[in-house]
């Protein structure tokens, strides 16, 4: 037989479907004693309902979640072996969440405290040590996640096969980007926020002659980016297509 384990630990409930499992009866069968007993009992049954999703089919179905006192009176009816059946797996089952259960240091004995808070002080020293250890590697890391996957319009261009002046022309003209004081492409704020271009800093640099120090952004595009601009560029082709 196979065993479904449906038991709530947090809840003190177990499932219809466990109930049938330990019984040999058919699911609906015991769904249909449970709705018996709502009903002998005037409870709403929907206050027991939650859904599970089947592992081969994936479809979604609902199942009654009974407490002990319920569990117990639904198999009150049922054969002494079956009934016996269902209580050692409910002890069997309170017993694995006990276990589970995180036991605290009895504070009260300072002994057993000061071990406790030892031992805490000692693991989280142990964490910021790893953390320090670690932080060089997750900072290159970030360099290399910064640089990657990025492109400039002239490679853009030259993936999708466009020329890079109809390129540019045609995402100023859709007001994906726009040329700022210094003449320099940058990219409107919406296509900033949603990925599609990505800004780099330059190293600040200095005007030789007026002493003015200034820092540039230089606009790549994204992997995602590209993606969305092949689209674009695909559209306007097959427009002009039509058009010709």
């Amino acid at each position: 037989m196979n065993m479904i384990t449906a038991f709530n630990p947090q809840q003190q409930t177990m499932s219809h479907r466990e109930i049938a499992s330990l019984t040999g009866k058919e699911p609906f069968h015991v769904k249909r004693d449970c709705d018996v007993m709502f009903k002998e009992l005037e409870l709403d049954p929907k206050g027991y309902i939650q859904n599970w999703r089947h592992p081969q089919n994936g479809q979604t179905y609902e199942e009654y979640m009974l407490p002990r006192d319920l569990v117990e009176t639904l198999i009150t009816g049922y054969s002494i072996k079956l009934r016996h059946a269902v209580l050692n797996r409910w002890r069997e089952l309170e017993e694995q969440a006990a276990k589970s259960v995180i036991a605290l240091p009895d504070f009260t004995n300072p002994a057993e405290a000061a071990r406790a808070w030892a031992e805490q002080f000692e693991a989280k020293q142990l964490a910021e040590k790893q953390v320090a250890e670690l932080a060089p590697k997750a900072e290159a890391l970030d360099t290399i996640a910064d640089t990657t996957g990025m492109y400039c319009l002239r490679e853009c261009a030259k993936t999708i096969g466009i020329k890079e002046s109809e390129l540019i022309q045609l995402l100023i003209d859709k007001k994906w980007i726009y040329r700022d004081a210094d003449r320099k492409l940058q990219p409107y704020a919406q296509y900033l926020l949603n990925g599609v271009f990505k800004n780099r800093t330059s190293p600040e640099i200095t005007n030789k002659n007026t002493g003015e120090r200034k820092v540039y952004l230089h606009m790549r595009v994204t992997a995602f980016g590209l993606t969305r601009i092949t689209g674009l560029v695909n559209k306007w082709r097959k427009k002009h297509e039509v058009a010709a």
